[in-house]
């Protein structure tokens, strides 16, 4: 109601006014406020300035982290980097790998099937059945954790790799059925009809006719979930020891009772943060492809 509305004139070969009259005629534009750019930048300093600061403060001595007012100008430094990297925090590393890999390459392999009978399956009540999926992803984890930790310390599965791929199930596993099946749904039946003439079964099927179509959806389901299962903090701080220790809880090693090293804590949350922008780099043509892809229907 609000917006401004400017007339604008056309040009007579573009627009002519009825009856062939020649006549110029006026159209409506909307004119964009000038305060909806400025909210976006004030909404990306709001988001991007927690991540340049620690960004930095990795590079900084203490000196310079703690001094009053901030300093943006200073002498970069290597040593926090070289103080982390000496320690434990690369066995963390690979040990976030090890567990978010297998946790997001079991739920593919788990995630992909069902998706695919919740999306093509003649099952009553299959909507009902994919929102439960989705609800353990809503779950709160402090619900669980008592239980699963009493379960992992009989069973023999605490501070094992795969103890936490299965418990990372419950973050990665939601994530990828959903995600698959919305995907799933919008690839046309007729392709799979042409396969179902020639005999293929519901796996060959899924294998080489859907999967192909929706790989940029995987792509983006994969990215989804290894992020989600890399920041996890609770299920390593519960069910991992000193075997697994995951690297979010490497980071908190630079706290003790009595001080912060917060260069070191900037520069362990600095390299930990790398896999997932490399991954995310290196798989963006398919993660835009496959964010897009959903909304536009066959």
């Amino acid at each position: 109601m609000g917006d401004r509305v400017h007339r604008e004139r056309v040009p007579h070969h573009h627009l002519e006014a009825p009856f062939g009259s020649g006549r110029p005629v006026t159209v409506g534009t909307r004119r964009r406020s000038p305060l909806v750019p400025l909210g976006y930048v004030a909404f990306a300093v709001f988001v991007a300035f927690p991540l340049f600061w620690i960004a930095t403060m990795a590079f900084k001595t203490f000196g310079d982290i703690i001094a009053v007012p901030p300093r943006f100008i200073f002498s970069p430094t290597l040593d926090n980097f070289t103080e982390v990297l000496s320690s434990g925090f690369p066995r963390y590393l690979l040990n976030s790998m090890i567990v978010s890999g297998g946790a997001v390459g079991l739920a593919l392999l788990v995630g992909l099937p069902a998706a695919y009978v919740l999306a093509r399956g003649r099952i009553r009540a299959r909507e009902h059945l994919a929102f439960t999926f989705l609800s353990f992803r809503f779950a709160p984890e402090f619900a669980i954790i008592l239980p699963l930790f009493a379960i992992y310390q009989r069973s023999g599965l605490y501070d094992t790799y795969w103890g936490l791929v299965l418990a990372h199930q419950l973050l990665t596993l939601p994530l990828v059925i959903w995600i698959c099946r919305g995907f799933i749904e919008d690839v046309p039946y007729s392709l799979e009809e042409a396969a179902l003439v020639d005999g293929a079964g519901p796996w060959h099927r899924l294998r080489h006719v859907v999967v192909p179509v929706i790989r940029p959806g995987i792509a983006a389901a994969v990215i989804i979930a290894f992020i989600t299962s890399w920041n996890n903090l609770l299920l390593g701080l519960v069910l991992s020891g000193r075997n697994t220790t995951p690297v979010t809880m490497g980071i908190l090693e630079a706290m003790t009772f009595d001080q912060i090293r917060w260069g070191e804590m900037a520069a362990s949350a600095f390299i930990a943060a790398l896999p997932g922008v490399v991954i995310a780099v290196y798989l963006q043509r398919h993660l835009v492809r496959g964010l897009t892809m959903g909304a536009l229907k066959q």
